[in-house]
């Protein structure tokens, strides 16, 4: 029987570390991908997942349960993100001699994709993405990421980034503006 987040969190604060290892479990691969497409760097998102799950260790006894888990826990990987960027000031690329890297890429369905002139077109529009998405303020960027990467609705976005609706549209909207003005003729 497998249990709930909610359960989980429990028995964590209870002392159970086997309990607190499966809510990382459940979670590291969304955390790190998040981290990863913010970032745009291994290395970096690697820092930032530790960083988020040493937070989520030494705060989850005030979790209050008002939230999904996951909500609480996005919340607390897209501050780790936003400072990260601030703190760092670092500007997004991808290397594309870093094989650490690859194991983040999603694969991609065997099909006319890999057709060698399409991974080309494919990766040269990836990295134009990948430099334009550096070129957003951290909450656009992290509202965009979370909107059109992760799939999460305006009010779930609102709840992880602690602000307003309507803050969230008007960083969609500049992020989406900036995004279009810098892939124009891109595509």
């Amino acid at each position: 029987m497998t249990l709930s987040d909610n359960e989980l969190i429990i028995n964590a604060n209870n002392g159970d570390v086997l309990a607190f290892e499966e809510l990382i479990y459940r979670y590291d691969k969304m955390v790190l991908r998040l981290a990863f497409k913010y970032t745009g760097n291994a290395d970096d998102a690697k820092d930032i997942y530790q960083e988020v799950f040493i937070r989520v260790f030494k705060n989850l006894s005030r979790f209050q349960f008002k939230s999904e888990f996951s909500t609480w826990l996005f919340r607390v990987a897209s501050n780790v993100c936003i400072s990260f960027k601030r703190k760092y000031n670092k500007v997004n690329h991808i290397s594309l001699n870093d094989d650490d890297e690859s194991s983040f890429v999603t694969e991609i369905p065997e099909d006319s994709k890999l057709l060698p002139d399409n991974l080309v077109v494919n990766n040269e529009f990836g990295d134009k993405i990948s430099k334009a998405l550096g070129t957003l303020s951290p909450n656009q960027k992290m509202s965009f990421l979370l909107k059109h990467y992760e799939g999460y609705k305006i009010r779930e976005i609102a709840d992880i980034m602690d602000c307003k609706e309507g803050t969230i549209k008007k960083y969609l909207f500049e992020a989406v503006r900036k995004l279009k003005t810098q892939l124009e003729g891109s595509y």
